[in-house]
């Protein structure tokens, strides 16, 4: 039975890292789904976390699995496809880590979102996350109704991107079909993280333009996340490698820009 409570602190300044993971497959359109249709699977070795999390979700009114470790969790989300996973990165068996970098290699998985939480000052592990197909991270301690809130505004900026956006755009020779979370380069579909797509989304809406460090955080990660300064720059360093690494022009001190 889950744990009534709302929060305990001390329990989640014990996690070190958990990563919050929306999973949007093709065939699900957001605008038009109730949280009650939002699976989340919860993947942690401490069962008091997972009892505090998994209450304050279920209480918010989304449909909430757990896993023990991570590779109970791989296993449960190619079962129960969820839509946002929780999960811890220190943990027995397998960590979180290379349970990000599986699920990022698993088809219709391509379009997953992945926040870390972790401890303020861990470059490392922010850094980690990233290259191993992370989006986000949320600093800690962190009560579970500040999560909850931080997952539902996730949620609505996805929808307001839904929305706003033509599907299919063509910028040289890259096309960015947005509603499917797809690029073709000279013919060749390349498969990015979901932040790696929207930074790159973002900076081909205007090409030659020189885009802000501030702005680019605000419309890639949103005000309710806190993210580091290497953030940018390693997802940049990212696109390079996939895309080109003359298409992406570093302005320093300023910012970044798309050139064909």
């Amino acid at each position: 039975m889950l744990c009534k409570g709302y929060y305990i602190k001390s329990m989640l300044t014990d996690v070190s890292v958990i990563v919050l993971s929306l999973l949007l497959s093709e065939s699900i359109n957001l605008k038009t789904m109730k949280k009650k249709d939002i699976r989340i699977l919860l993947v942690d070795d401490e069962p008091d976390i997972l009892e505090i999390v998994a209450y304050n979700l279920s209480a918010e009114g989304y449909d909430v699995y757990t896993a023990k470790n991570g590779a109970d969790g791989v296993a449960k989300a190619k079962k129960k496809l969820p839509h946002l996973i929780v999960l811890d990165v220190m943990m027995p068996e397998m960590d979180g880590i290379e349970a990000c970098e599986i699920l990022r290699r698993t088809p219709g998985m391509e379009n997953t979102i992945i926040t870390f939480l972790t401890a303020r000052g861990e470059d490392y592990s922010q850094v980690a996350g990233f290259d191993a197909g992370a989006d986000d991270y949320i600093t800690k301690p962190i009560k579970p109704k500040v999560l909850v809130s931080k997952v539902n505004a996730l949620l609505r900026r996805v929808k307001n991107e839904e929305n706003t956006q033509e599907d299919i755009v063509q910028v040289g020779d890259i096309i960015i079909n947005r509603e499917e979370y797809k690029i073709i380069k000279k013919g060749k579909e390349i498969i990015l993280p979901r932040k790696e797509f929207e930074l790159l989304a973002l900076l081909t809406s205007k090409p030659s333009k020189v885009f802000k460090r501030e702005v680019i955080l605000d419309r890639v990660w949103g005000n309710e996340v806190v993210v580091g300064g290497r953030t940018i720059d390693v997802h940049i360093r990212k696109l390079r490698e996939k895309i080109g690494e003359d298409h992406f022009k570093t302005v320093k001190g300023v910012g970044y820009k798309f050139v064909l």
